[in-house]
């Protein structure tokens, strides 16, 4: 018998994991009012009919509050059949509600961040961060085996957002450092494709480097495999909660910075290597027109 499990969210990283699911034989219905129908997945009209139709349900939306805001809508579909997998990155404080007020309707909630872009998470090389009850966890490891093998646990409810969010940190400060370093290479003169073949043979060279160099030096930022405007909003969580721990975060003040300036010049919709073009903006034109 086919498994069945339904999406609510089927955009760049829902549509990837829906897509990996189909491949490995599971039957894929999503719900998303803005993403088109796809071959793989027989698509319908609303949560609730998506939710009376799955027991299982993996969520892929772009914030914790809109997750909160399509539980609300569900209303009574919800049974103490049901189980909601998690993989938004959002607020964990807004997390642990959200699985409080599944628990007192009888429904289980589980984290399952991913931990890479949506062209990993589509081929199974994006780990997860799991969080949640682990006998909830062990009952649904055929799934999550399905979407990566390599998993991690980290904690109860909240765990596994917290650490997806130091993952994103120290993922998209390595992202600025390469950008501010082909920036400067290329103001200094240098070729930045040509630079990157260089650094790439060098103690320099990063996982960063091989997802986005080519990206940054061509300047090509779509189809985007992860959105700078939702890496922004990950940054402002982080910043929230690192102001609520006491934790010094000087490097990701001016990370958040470069991103809104990034997303003021129109690249909130493209892929988060255009960071780089804030670089771009502030440092290569001074320098160009800087006289000696």
């Amino acid at each position: 018998m086919m498994k069945k499990i339904g999406i609510i969210g089927v955009g760049l990283l829902g549509g990837a994991l829906a897509h990996r699911l189909a491949k490995q034989g599971w039957e894929v219905i999503g719900h998303d009012p803005l993403s088109t129908v796809t071959e793989e997945i027989t698509m319908c009209d609303s949560a609730t009919e998506l939710v009376s139709q799955c027991k299982t349900v993996l969520l892929s939306l772009p914030t914790s509050n809109i997750v909160d805001s399509v539980i609300d809508s569900l209303g009574s579909t919800i049974t103490n059949q049901h189980c909601f997998v998690d993989t938004t990155t959002g607020n964990p404080e807004e997390m642990e509600a959200i699985s409080k007020k599944l628990k007192e309707r009888g429904a289980h909630y589980l984290e399952a961040n991913v931990a890479g872009s949506s062209e990993l998470a589509k081929v199974g090389k994006a780990p997860l961060f799991l969080g949640g009850e682990k006998e909830i966890i062990h009952c649904y490891q055929d799934l999550l085996n399905t979407l990566a093998p390599k998993q991690f646990y980290v904690g109860p409810i909240g765990a596994a957002s917290r650490f997806k969010l130091v993952h994103n940190l120290i993922l998209g400060l390595n992202r600025a450092g390469l950008a501010e370093g082909l920036a400067l290479a290329e103001a200094l003169g240098f070729n930045a494709s040509e630079a990157l073949s260089i650094l790439r043979e060098t103690p320099a060279t990063s996982m960063a480097m091989e997802a986005k160099g080519n990206r940054m030096a061509k300047g090509q930022y779509t189809p985007p495999q992860a959105k700078l405007s939702q890496h922004l909003k990950d940054v402002r969580i982080i910043q929230h909660l690192a102001k609520k721990a006491g934790s010094h975060t000087p490097l990701t003040n001016a990370h958040q910075t470069l991103l809104e300036e990034a997303e003021s010049l129109g690249f909130g919709e493209s892929d988060n290597a255009a960071i780089i073009e804030a670089f771009r903006k502030n440092v290569i034109e001074p320098l160009k027109t800087q006289s000696y």
